[in-house]
């Protein structure tokens, strides 16, 4: 059995402020990789570039190689972990759900509307494979000025809607009630938070919430204060605020508390994502 080195484990993260609605990040062995169970406020898309994985984004479960395409729309609750030790890659990008909601505006989808989520998990429609591919060596490129690569951007998402067509969901009565919920721990996420306070901002008894909330975002209410904690210290990170101080912000007991819940769903550590 081979080791994967340091540098081929060592997750990448790209960034750049002239374009900070998207953020790249690509691994080159993942076999160590581990996830949790997690969820981002960002829209996310992926390719697997070799290896296999086995992906998990709420009742989707199936295996994945390279050539395949990964979704996860915001606050989808998902991971994506390898098989048996063996070797994996991966290059995945994370939209800022706004910007990517003008765009869908701009394309015709629900004009004046949300984000029109995505039906589709994965994809192995070779051409968007490539794109993505080829997507991740334009940004990571230093010699590629901004304008090619925001229109690269703009082109790959363009035709990523042609291509999967996001539909329209009418939320029901109870999903409002949950959506409430989710959205009040979002705002209150970095202070101490009661059950009782979330079962009063979503109208719901604490039965029923702990019940309901795990079957619509796959995680506890617990569970996704912690996961909206992780989002808030990446938001920081990338400011290149001192982790400690963040981990404090964030609400975390101390700096080890935000390491470990960090690197279990970021895969990688406070350190290596603010580079």
């Amino acid at each position: 059995m081979s080791t994967p080195s340091t540098s081929l484990a060592t997750p990448r993260f790209w960034r750049d402020d002239a374009l900070p609605f998207i953020e790249a990040r690509a691994i080159d062995d993942g076999r160590k990789i581990s996830y949790a169970s997690h969820a981002h406020e960002t829209f996310s898309i992926g390719a697997v570039t070799g290896g296999e994985s086995v992906y998990v984004n709420g009742r989707v479960r199936q295996r994945v190689g390279r050539g395949a395409v990964v979704l996860m729309n915001p606050h989808d609750v998902h991971a994506c972990n390898p098989l048996d030790d063996q070797p994996w890659s991966y290059r995945m990008f994370y939209l800022d759900t706004a910007w990517l909601t003008a765009l869908q505006h701009e394309l015709g989808f629900s004009r004046n509307q949300g984000f029109r989520a995505f039906s589709t998990a994965a994809s192995r429609d070779a051409a968007l494979f490539a794109q993505l591919d080829q997507l991740y060596d334009t940004l990571d490129d230093a010699r590629i000025d901004t304008l090619y690569k925001h229109s690269a951007i703009v082109e790959l998402f363009e035709h990523a809607h042609r291509l999967l067509n996001p539909a329209p969901t009418q939320p029901t009565e109870a999903n409002y009630k949950l959506a409430r919920a989710a959205d009040f721990i979002r705002a209150h996420c970095t202070q101490p938070l009661k059950l009782d306070d979330i079962c009063a901002a979503a109208g719901l008894s604490a039965s029923y919430l702990i019940r309901a909330f795990n079957a619509r975002y796959g995680m506890t209410p617990h569970a996704f204060v912690v996961n909206c904690r992780v989002e808030f210290s990446r938001a920081q990170l990338k400011r290149g605020r001192p982790i400690a101080a963040v981990a404090a912000d964030a609400g975390f007991a101390d700096q080890a508390h935000l390491q470990r819940a960090f690197l279990q769903r970021v895969a990688a550590t406070p350190g290596q994502y603010r580079g």
